[in-house]
């Protein structure tokens, strides 16, 4: 199962109970943080996120309420002698930032931890159950957003059809894995005449602070659940393309000409003290919207 639980989704500043901009993906028992704004681990130990499940952490870009919790984390990881390699993906400046930060302090750290440049479009991760790359938004600075392709699970028992032919239970994830089964007597039984194939693995992007900007569809056409920032509502667009930032509206069509099947906003500036406004807007163009909510789990 692919899902997103939200820990932030605040703009720049901390307000009315809303925190800086992070998230966490799930798949299959692993975790990956996409940002990391300043109150992060304190909304990890609230929501029960497991910071040992966290593998990789993606940074979206340089501005404060997306890293400033960052460096504490990898501290805490460290005195807590976590075990496990961590890899920080984010712009090349953030790599000399972690050094200067541990360095001022003499730490030394007890796992491995490896920095990867983010640049242009490329692939993160690439493994038998998951493939995550990076594409460019339009921000003010360099800037990121993620996208995260679960691949094809094993394939489905027909349960009824294997017992029928008394196929043992020990065989059952041989099956699922494509496999034939042999009978004692030497009969084959087809995978195919007792297995369905997978359904299509899930799709999942994080648009991070960016302008109106459909250079991006390409890379989340078509997916599951996305998350876009609207920091404002539609009536200050103008203030929203000076600042790089989008509106509800605005996200709500880049959501529609991608064809989603779901879209998450967040990323609301602290100049609003409620948000009903902002899902009534942006489901005035995109119906199938839900505000972020902090501490949610939203199964993509």
């Amino acid at each position: 199962m692919l899902s997103v639980t939200i820990l932030g989704n605040n703009s720049a500043v901390p307000a009315f109970n809303r925190h800086p901009t992070s998230q966490v993906v799930t798949h299959d028992g692993q975790n990956y943080l996409i940002d990391c704004g300043e109150g992060t681990q304190i909304q990890m130990i609230k929501y029960k996120i497991r910071r040992s499940k966290i593998s990789h952490i993606f940074i979206s870009h340089l501005h404060g309420d997306h890293y400033f919790g960052l460096v504490g984390l990898l501290n805490t990881f460290n005195l807590l002698s976590h075990t496990q390699e961590l890899h920080v993906h984010g712009p090349a400046a953030l790599q000399s930032i972690i050094d200067l930060q541990l360095g001022v302090a003499d730490i030394v750290m007890c796992y491995k931890l490896h920095f990867h440049v983010l640049s242009g479009y490329a692939i993160l991760v690439d493994d038998d159950k998951i493939t995550i790359r990076c594409f460019a938004t339009a921000h003010r600075i360099e800037c990121y957003g993620f996208s995260f392709e679960e691949k094809a699970g094993k394939r489905k028992l027909l349960i009824d059809k294997v017992r029928k032919l008394k196929i043992p239970v020990s065989f059952y994830g041989s099956l699922q894995n494509g496999l034939d089964y042999i009978t004692s007597r030497g009969r084959k039984i087809s995978n195919e005449s007792v297995t369905a194939p997978p359904g299509p693995g899930k799709k999942y992007a994080y648009c991070a602070d960016t302008r109106y900007h459909e250079e991006m569809i390409q890379h989340i056409y078509g997916f599951d659940t996305i998350y876009h920032e609207t920091t404002y509502l539609d009536n200050l667009r103008e203030k929203a393309f000076n600042r790089f930032h989008s509106t509800t509206k605005q996200a709500a069509e880049i959501a529609r000409k991608a064809m989603v099947g779901r879209l998450l906003i967040g990323h609301f500036s602290s100049k609003y003290s409620t948000l009903e406004a902002f899902e009534q807007e942006t489901r005035s163009v995109f119906q199938n919207t839900d505000i972020a909510n902090e501490g949610t789990t939203y199964e993509v």
